[in-house]
């Protein structure tokens, strides 16, 4: 237990202090000139750092981003822009979703044997390739469709801190709850089906539970490995359906995202911010990937439940004191 609490503290400082210097950096970018590009290395480095460790661990990438672009300033307008050509909010968005490219390369790199089976699956050579195949679509289907018709009313009501500190402490407690409940009737990696044993209908239910993750700090991650757990999968076959979920989820936003906002986003931040952003987080994603799956064969849970609640709390005194 106090292991998981100073590993929860550890990276929560870690975290605060990667993001702290956001003042600096904002005056920074601010004194840029127009015709110059309206995003720092450094930025982009923390930016794609952030989107990379947080995108597969249970703890909401998009909450993390949020705070990031705030303690750097990114979410303001940008004085030093041209007339007429502001940073918007939609450009900075709109650089954070597409920055998750990198992510998705990270498990390309790390599952390629897995994807290969797939793809060998949907050309009708691989039997089980093609089963999976069929589940990862049918997992992806309802969040497709709430993000089609809610996407707007999400951005407009949801994106802001107290909605996603609300989700943190909220999903920070549930892990605790259920890491209690599983330690009590027994070890939450015991028994489960394993990825070839799935059910399409397993799927399902896991696509629905993962519409929950459309509010901001829920994460995706969190809600489709619980889900996996629930529907009675084992929990390194959960983690490895919510990384191959991803791969559809992420790949289809950062494509919807870029096709309504890519213009404005390359019109104010340059392509090489946007390779900065990318390669950072498809580092950062690989190591993430490798310390969860390496960490949840040997620990439950709890301490990404421990990590919410401390990051709420922390996000809780910063509003508190204005500093975002």
């Amino acid at each position: 237990m106090r292991v998981h609490i100073g590993l929860a503290l550890l990276a929560s400082l870690i975290l605060l202090t990667a993001v702290a210097p956001g003042d600096l950096l904002a005056e920074e970018a601010a004194g840029i000139k127009g015709n110059e590009k309206s995003m720092t290395i450094t930025q982009a480095l923390v930016l794609g750092a952030v989107e990379g460790l947080t995108e597969y661990l249970p703890v909401s990438s998009t909450g993390h981003l949020l705070v990031a672009e705030r303690l750097m300033g990114l979410e303001k307008n940008d004085p030093a822009r041209p007339q007429g050509n502001p940073r918007s909010k939609d450009a900075v968005d709109a650089y954070t979703i597409c920055i998750q490219a990198g992510a998705i390369l990270a498990v390309v790199w790390l599952y390629f044997g897995r994807i290969k089976q797939i793809v060998l699956g949907v050309l009708g050579r691989d039997r089980d390739g093609l089963a999976m195949a069929v589940n990862v679509v049918v997992a992806f289907l309802p969040a497709a469709v709430v993000g089609l018709l809610f996407n707007k009313m999400i951005k407009e009501y949801l994106f802001g801190m107290w909605p996603v500190i609300s989700a943190w402490l909220v999903g920070g407690l549930a892990i605790l709850l259920v890491a209690r409940s599983k330690n009590e009737k027994g070890n939450l990696m015991a028994g489960g089906r394993s990825l070839r044993e799935m059910r399409a209908r397993m799927a399902l239910i896991i696509g629905l539970v993962q519409c929950i993750a459309m509010w901001p700090g829920v994460s995706r991650s969190l809600v489709t490995i619980v889900g996996g757990v629930l529907v009675g999968l084992s929990l390194p076959a959960a983690v490895e359906f919510s990384f191959l979920m991803g791969l559809l989820t992420l790949g289809a936003a950062t494509v919807y995202d870029f096709s309504k906002h890519g213009q404005i986003m390359l019109e104010t931040f340059d392509g090489f911010s946007l390779f900065i952003g990318l390669f950072s987080a498809f580092i950062f994603a690989v190591l993430s990937i490798k310390w969860m799956v390496g960490y949840l064969s040997r620990h439950s849970l709890a301490v990404f439940g421990y990590y919410r609640v401390i990051a709420a709390l922390a996000g809780i005194l910063l509003l508190l004191t204005q500093k975002i």
